[in-house]
């Protein structure tokens, strides 16, 4: 898989996403890198740690979350990803759903849009991604939780998004798909899809795994966000055994660690 100017090469390793929140709402890490040399800081710590890519995200997407403008999601994101291109020779995805913001993203030096409700919140986004030749992550959600047949309608619903996608003329190489873990599920239908990740296999396409520091570990440890780093691990090394190949973090090197140990075994 190409994205922006790197080969992922999806038979060698497993991939680590870094999150790089410039949010004053995140759940996790709100308010940490909002400021500018902050968010800098973080992002070289990240790609010494083993970050492949560094997933910018300006509107947090936590239980709640306050829906900010596309100007303020702009001005919060744009700067961080134009500083980032210039200084480092990253990979930069941004976390959005908003057509205008990805288009600014794009043009600021985004290689790949997140877009954590698949292309169905905002009906330009799959055109401007077809359009700039990006890549793209398309994560499972949904409004409301009626699930008829849990495990397929998430495949189903996901179909949708990729639909979508290659109808709006995004390639086929540019395209990964995301169980959307925490989003739309309670806890017994978030261990269950961790369970059934193979499903995801339908389309041939790489799958991102974002599970760090979610409710599904909190609940499950009974823990507060503050300490899931092992449940996070576990999560990691179960997805790579389950053939997801991009993992989205907030702990990059203990991540990485973990991925790298477990690929050396499942691939001696």
């Amino acid at each position: 898989m190409i994205i922006g100017n790197k080969e992922f090469k999806l038979n060698e390793k497993p991939y680590v996403m870094g999150i790089l929140n410039v949010t004053p709402d995140s759940f996790s890490d709100g308010g940490t890198h909002n400021k500018f040399d902050d968010a800098l800081y973080a992002t070289e710590q990240m790609i010494n740690d083993g970050a492949d890519i560094i997933d910018v995200g300006g509107e947090s997407t936590r239980p709640g979350y306050t829906l900010i403008s596309d100007e303020e999601e702009i001005g919060r994101v744009v700067p961080v990803i134009e500083a980032i291109r210039e200084r480092f020779d990253t990979v930069i995805s941004l976390d959005t759903y908003k057509a205008g913001v990805a288009e600014a993203g794009i043009r600021a030096g985004a290689d790949l849009i997140n877009d954590i409700w698949g292309f169905k919140w905002d009906g330009r986004m799959a055109d401007i991604v077809a359009a700039h030749d990006v890549a793209c992550c398309l994560m499972h959600n949904r409004r409301v939780m009626d699930y008829t047949d849990y495990l397929n309608d998430v495949v189903k619903d996901l179909d949708e998004s990729v639909q979508m996608a290659l109808n709006a003329g995004v390639k086929k190489e540019k395209i990964m798909v995301d169980p959307g873990i925490g989003f739309a599920k309670n806890l017994e239908q978030n261990l269950a899809l961790m369970n059934h990740l193979e499903l995801l296999h339908k389309w041939d396409f790489p799958i991102l795994l974002g599970t760090s520091r979610k409710s599904m570990i909190g609940l499950t440890l009974d823990l507060p966000v503050t300490e899931r780093e092992e449940g996070t691990i576990a999560t990691s090394v179960m997805g790579l055994m389950k053939g997801c190949q991009f993992f989205r973090v907030h702990n990059v090197k203990g991540n990485a660690r973990a991925l790298q140990m477990a690929w050396a075994i499942m691939h001696s």
